[in-house]
């Protein structure tokens, strides 16, 4: 086998092994829509949820924060603020109470489905990332796609709908900030979840405890417990590193290119769970979006390579 064919194996495992990560974090994303959905319409408000969620992450982080630290060594204090903001508790609030006035399939694509494209523009012009021509086609078949699988109805206001549709595209821009930190600072993804879930904690739960007292425990006890495992350690903790995994590996752009995925496993999950099969529209738009996730995301293209053999030195003598 000749370099060139081992450097591209190479290459090959390195996107399998960052695109698993990536798969990982967006079914964590796919699930957390509606199930914040569910419990910011019922039992719970969204500034219940944040406390649950960062008050539990914030305190099994904390031990690791504590041993490295804030890593100003890397991080300048805005953008550590940056981080926080982004991935944190702000961005939590902006992003479940979008979902009070819109569905979680709105959310899908105007959230996740987005930010990959806010990347990029962010990504090319603080990272100085070049986007070469197969991911300007990658992101435009992500947007043919999010558009095809949500329906223009999801993008067009309407009412309260469209207070909804800005707080998506809002936290969209702040994950997609906190993305473009995490890949400058170069941190260790469990380190920055550190950052983000004790930060949260810290900044947040003053402020729940004065405005909202112990709302939170006015929920039955089985949802408290559901959303401090949920909203703590799945949604937080474990997407924050699947995610800081990706983006290590993959980088900012692509890392973040798989997060187009949530409106496609969104419709592929209403088939088992809602028995609703996607219509011939959809079955296009995942297509779409499955395609330009890959084109994006730096997923290498399989040439055939040829295998060049030793010459023998006796040979023709």
């Amino acid at each position: 086998m000749t370099s060139k064919a081992a450097d591209q194996g190479g290459d090959r495992s390195r996107y399998l092994v960052g695109a698993l990560f990536g798969l990982a974090a967006v079914s964590i994303w796919a699930g957390w829509m509606p199930i914040t959905r569910l419990s910011v319409t019922t039992s719970l408000t969204p500034y219940d949820l944040a406390m649950l969620r960062f008050g539990t992450a914030g305190l099994l982080l904390l031990p690791v924060l504590i041993r490295r630290g804030l890593a100003l060594d890397r991080l300048r204090w805005w953008e550590l603020l940056v981080m926080v903001v982004g991935a944190g508790a702000p961005y939590s609030l902006v992003a479940a109470s979008g979902l009070r006035f819109a569905p979680a399939a709105d959310a899908g694509v105007l959230t996740p489905g987005v930010m990959p494209l806010v990347v990029a523009v962010l990504a090319s012009v603080v990272l100085r990332e070049r986007i070469i021509l197969r991911r300007k086609v990658g992101y435009g078949l992500i947007l043919l796609g999010v558009i095809v699988i949500a329906g223009l109805a999801a993008l067009l206001p309407g009412l309260q709908r469209s207070v909804g549709h800005l707080l998506f595209l809002s936290a969209a821009f702040m994950w997609a900030c906190y993305t473009i930190i995490l890949r400058k600072a170069a941190l260790a993804p469990l380190h920055a979840a550190a950052i983000v879930g004790v930060g949260s904690a810290a900044g947040f739960t003053p402020i729940y405890l004065a405005t909202q007292g112990m709302h939170f425990t006015h929920a039955p006890v089985k949802e408290i417990a559901f959303q401090m495992m949920f909203q703590g350690i799945v949604a937080t903790i474990l997407s924050l590193y699947l995610f800081g995994k990706a983006v290590s590996i993959l980088g900012a752009s692509a890392g973040a290119a798989f997060g187009a995925l949530v409106p496609a496993m969104a419709a592929l999950l209403a088939i088992p769970i809602l028995g609703e099969a996607p219509s011939p529209g959809d079955w296009g738009g995942i297509l779409a979006v499955s395609l330009g996730v890959y084109l994006s995301s730096g997923g290498p293209l399989w040439r055939r390579t040829r295998m060049v053999l030793p010459v023998d030195a006796t040979e023709g003598t």
